[in-house]
């Protein structure tokens, strides 16, 4: 299927930061090429690493990186992507399901809103309507030192965080995300996704038919 991508931009001057902050994307991986990882985003891998995934993510037909920049630095990113071969959400193979993969921030930028901001830009002039936007949130991912918050407020404030773009909790039987009463399973389904795709989703969500 053809994806929609419609790049937008958006220029913050907070009062604290002495040069803007540029919010853009869908990126394309040559523009990322020639930027650089702030070194503190390392949640998930070291910054080098981090900046050639989210290159690669970029190149992919769906792939969709949103980044929040300092000059030529990436100080916060949003990745969406086809889910993982080998997790049960590639099931079927969906050319209309996508995973809201990572979102990182970092540290000296936190509380500027820029992962509300970054989600926000993702789906303006309804680029994702024809999508499932789905993200599973596991509380061994969360930086609960940083924060200073315990798992249930990272949980709530995960939960808030998406909302901002009508994500909402939904049910299902997966393993992973039922061995903590915190992780949950975020979705997202479009105004333009047919009844059929919303039905294999929920065959996906549910291996258990009497969960449903």
């Amino acid at each position: 299927m053809e994806h929609r991508k419609i790049y937008h931009s958006l220029c913050l001057t907070p009062t604290q930061q002495e040069t803007e902050i540029i919010l853009e994307g869908p990126v394309t991986p040559e523009h990322l090429r020639l930027l650089q990882m702030h070194k503190d985003l390392d949640a998930f891998r070291r910054p080098k690493e981090q900046h050639e995934a989210l290159v690669e993510i970029a190149e992919l037909p769906e792939g969709r990186i949103i980044i929040a920049r300092e000059h030529e630095t990436i100080v916060g990113y949003v990745t969406f992507h086809y889910p993982d071969p080998i997790e049960r959400w590639s099931e079927g193979n969906m050319q209309d399901l996508v995973e809201l993969g990572a979102i990182e921030v970092a540290d000296d930028y936190r509380g500027l809103s820029l992962g509300k901001k970054l989600i926000q830009l993702a789906f303006m002039d309804g680029q994702l309507e024809d999508m499932i936007v789905f993200t599973t949130e596991y509380y061994w991912h969360w930086d609960l030192e940083k924060s200073g918050l315990n798992v249930w407020d990272y949980r709530a404030m995960m939960e808030k965080l998406m909302k901002c773009v009508d994500m909402v909790w939904f049910a299902t039987d997966d393993p992973e995300i039922c061995s903590h009463p915190a992780n949950c399973l975020m979705v997202r389904i479009g105004k333009e996704v047919p009844h059929e795709s919303v039905e294999q989703f929920d065959r996906i969500r549910f291996h258990q038919r009497f969960m449903y």
